[in-house]
């Protein structure tokens, strides 16, 4: 099968570029595999990595003068390549798949992926959906229920949520934890119970909550809190806000990193306290390396964990709510080995590449016979 993978996105790409080189790695051994993307994109740069990959620069500029002279080079490479699926996953690739497509003699089929919590009711939707989408995949029933109130609600859907490599992201052992926590929080570093996130530094990510119930903590508990978040370097006013807090010493922000696992395998639970998310690839990288995650009840991050077993469920904004779960990870520290061996095993599970990947294609398969 001939599969084009498209992606907007300019610069970093988040999650859509873990999804795109999971299913581009995952499918090209056996299949013709090709991404169209920005040539100034983490996305392109990985991508190019990939054995038996085409990578093509393509952007998706919204201004009209770029965008007529990008469709036309699109156009030409499906007519050129006469690609049986293109698989896009926002909506300035699939408004240009839509352009190009029309009046092509042999128009691919087109997947969409909804990543996202954003509106998909207005008119440019309405067109993609009537023009150029055969398929809706869905990345968590919260996301469902929005693709169910929208143009696209007569389309096929199915909901697949994301896989993780659960080989390469897995427990760290002993001795690998001890170096990253000694190169992290230096030499005393046993007693402390460490809370990472990988989901970066945007406020809506949650992580000033996290750090605004730390500094609730009686000044012996909160002693022996640090909490990393990776991400974008912070800005002067969200460094006043941590500093403003309290706890800027126990805070490490190592910056964008292109693997997070050295920096999962110091934590002792991994946390999304998003307020606003559709499923969270952190947090599923989180606990297949063997974290209890700690998460907001926002979008489809509940979907992920299961209270009090595999991690923690709080509303999203709430502080308060955060706090009785860390007084209880004080007090009974012994707990995170428990519930971090349950959140491994349902990563090995529930979270496994292998049915994340039959499942997508499957719905090429099915779209192509359709």
């Amino acid at each position: 099968m001939k599969i084009l993978f498209t992606n907007f996105h300019n610069t970093n790409g988040g999650g859509h570029v873990t999804y795109i080189l999971d299913l581009a790695r995952e499918l090209s051994g056996q299949h013709d595999v090709s991404l169209a993307v920005s040539p100034t994109s983490r996305l392109y740069r990985y991508a190019r990595e990939l054995a038996d990959v085409r990578v093509i620069e393509q952007r998706y500029s919204s201004r009209l003068l770029r965008m007529i002279p990008e469709v036309r080079q699109l156009r030409r490479l499906l007519r050129a390549n006469r690609y049986d699926v293109v698989h896009v996953n926002g909506s300035a690739d699939h408004r240009h798949v839509m352009l190009a497509c029309q009046g092509l003699s042999h128009r691919p089929k087109v997947v969409w992926t909804k990543h996202n919590d954003h509106s998909i009711t207005s008119f440019g939707n309405v067109l993609r959906a009537r023009l150029a989408t055969d398929h809706v995949i869905s990345v968590s029933s919260f996301v469902k229920s929005m693709v169910d109130n929208s143009p696209y609600a007569a389309l096929p859907q199915t909901v697949i949520r994301h896989g993780i490599d659960t080989r390469r992201f897995s427990p760290a052992d002993a001795s690998d934890r001890n170096a990253q926590r000694r190169a992290l929080f230096g030499d005393d570093h046993h007693d402390l119970i460490v809370f990472g996130s990988t989901g970066g530094t945007d406020y809506d990510k949650g992580w000033l909550d996290l750090f605004a119930a730390v500094s609730r903590l009686p000044a012996e508990q909160r002693g022996r809190v640090r909490v990393l978040v990776a991400g974008a370097p912070l800005s002067p006013e969200k460094q006043r806000r941590v500093d403003d807090l309290g706890v800027a010493g126990l805070a490490v922000f190592p910056g964008l990193v292109d693997d997070v696992r050295p920096l999962l395998a110091a934590c002792d639970v991994g946390f999304v306290l998003s307020y606003r998310e559709a499923l969270s690839y952190a947090c599923r990288e989180a606990m297949a390396m063997g974290l209890p995650a700690l998460v907001s009840s926002a979008g489809g991050l509940p979907e992920n964990v299961s209270h009090g077993h595999d991690g923690w469920i709080v509303p999203p904004k709430a502080p308060e709510a955060i706090l009785p779960v860390l007084t209880t990870i004080m007090q009974c520290p012994q707990v995170l080995a428990e519930m971090g061996r349950a959140a491994r095993q349902k990563s090995e599970t529930e979270f496994a590449m292998a049915p994340f990947v039959a499942q997508t294609f499957a719905v090429y398969q099915a779209v192509t016979r359709s």
